[in-house]
């Protein structure tokens, strides 16, 4: 049984804090990277952070300086850590494995999702 399953998300004010989890089951992490992904309802989805199996990482420009991405392959475990959150990173987040680095900020380069985890920054 292969699985993700994403956590973590939830209400929070302008200027907060929340940190999601990706967990793996029936896989391990460690030859993949690793990506987070957000999409709005009638929006496309869009790639959010990504980290390679050696611990790179890539960024999207509107997230830059306030997220930070991280994985414990011994947890078999993604993380994103959400500072200084926007109303317009309301969106559910969905993690996703692929096999490139190169790849990893569009959804073609990812093999393998999970469902997600609903956002929502609201005063």
């Amino acid at each position: 049984q292969l699985q993700f399953v994403e956590s973590g998300g939830g209400l929070v004010q302008p200027g907060g804090s929340l940190r999601l989890s990706c967990v793996a089951s029936g896989f391990t992490l460690d030859h993949f990277a690793i990506a987070w992904f957000c999409q709005a309802p009638g929006k496309e989805r869009e790639g959010v952070s990504c980290i390679s199996n050696s611990g790179d990482t890539n960024y999207a420009a509107s997230v830059k300086g306030r997220f930070t991405i991280s994985r414990d392959n011994a947890k078999n475990t993604v993380y994103l850590e959400m500072n200084s959150l926007k109303p317009e990173d309301s969106d559910i987040y969905s993690c996703a494995a692929g096999p490139s680095f190169r790849l990893c900020m569009l959804s073609v380069g990812m093999d393998f999702w999970g469902r997600g985890t609903l956002v929502t920054v609201s005063s």
